[in-house]
């Protein structure tokens, strides 16, 4: 009873990433327990010799001892420092995905986790990705704020309200894993959970497979870019002149008030929720907004079909000089 406890408190490790920040808890209690624990049994070990009634001198000299004092200075300052070395590249690794990295779009929404694989696959509460091969999760919220964890891969990113976050992960062990959210959202908070299936790549690919698809995610967000009436204005043969965008994901885009970004998910997702928010220099901000119009998973076929096509333009005009 009391392991089966424990084992719930200290879940099962899915990745080498989880493996390695239980080793560094572990090396951390150890290391707190080291300096924490003499100091408690001192205190105890001098309340129970000095307390009230014992025959015992009380008027002793203070004495000083520089060995003593500086090791009790410099080990734990030396341990402190090992752990914040070790800490900040695992912390570092966490946050920087391989550029290989499998991208799922993942939007959250009260009380559910809604997945869009690249093939146009769609999950909601379970996602299966493949061992062995590095996962990168594109995240929005559809309302609240919302945090995905996965306990058996020691990972958690919030999921915000019109901003894009990024959680990645590479799995080693194949099987079922609970999935929580993990900041307040409201009312069935509790009941918002999801399903981490970690399949061999054989099967993940059967599965995909499997996996009832209109096209993938790029090709869903062409049928709405047609749909919309998108190509009206981004294409070289149309009357009404806009920005073009072949090669426009991941470039550096020129803005009306003197600024460059790089055009990421984020500023292709606020080009058509906030057209106004950043204006292309050399362009009228005249597209009017879609916010109202489409929903999150809607924007995100749309960025995945701008992120498939290909560089053979930029439209980045000249950079101008500030005044």
């Amino acid at each position: 009873m009391i392991l089966e406890g424990f084992l719930r408190l200290w879940p099962a490790s899915a990745s080498q990433h989880a493996s390695d920040v239980d080793w560094l808890i572990t090396v951390f209690t150890l290391l707190m327990g080291l300096f924490v624990l003499p100091v408690f049994f001192c205190l105890v070990l001098f309340a129970l010799r000095y307390r009230a009634g014992r025959d015992v001198p009380r008027h002793h000299q203070s004495q000083g001892n520089w060995k003593v004092e500086t090791t009790w200075i410099v080990l734990p300052f030396i341990g402190a420092m090992v752990l914040f070395l070790l800490s900040a590249r695992l912390f570092y690794e966490a946050r920087v995905p391989p550029a290989d990295a499998l991208e799922i779009r993942v939007t959250a929404k009260q009380w559910m986790w809604k997945f869009q694989h690249p093939g146009g696959q769609r999950e909601i509460n379970t996602l299966h990705v493949p061992a062995d091969r590095p996962v990168k999760l594109v995240m929005i919220s559809e309302d609240a704020i919302h945090s995905l964890f996965f306990p058996a891969l020691r990972i958690k990113q919030d999921v915000l309200p019109g901003r894009y976050t990024e959680l990645w992960f590479r799995a080693d062990r194949t099987g079922r894993f609970d999935g929580f959210c993990a900041e307040y959202c409201g009312t069935d908070h509790s009941g918002m959970t999801a399903q981490l299936v970690i399949q061999p790549p054989a099967a993940y690919q059967q599965w995909l497979q499997q996996a009832a698809t209109d096209g993938s995610l790029a090709e869903q967000g062409a049928a709405l870019f047609r749909q919309f009436g998108c190509s009206g204005c981004h294409s070289e043969r149309s009357a009404t002149r806009a920005p073009l965008l072949q090669g426009l994901y991941g470039r550096r885009v020129a803005l009306a008030d003197g600024d460059e970004v790089v055009a990421d998910a984020g500023y292709i997702r606020d080009s058509i929720m906030l057209p106004s928010k950043q204006v292309v220099a050399g362009f009228e901000p005249i597209m009017p907004t879609y916010a109202r119009i489409l929903d999150e998973d809607a924007v995100l076929r749309l960025t995945a079909y701008i992120q498939s096509l290909g560089e053979e333009q930029a439209i980045i005009p000249p950079k101008r000089s500030r005044p």
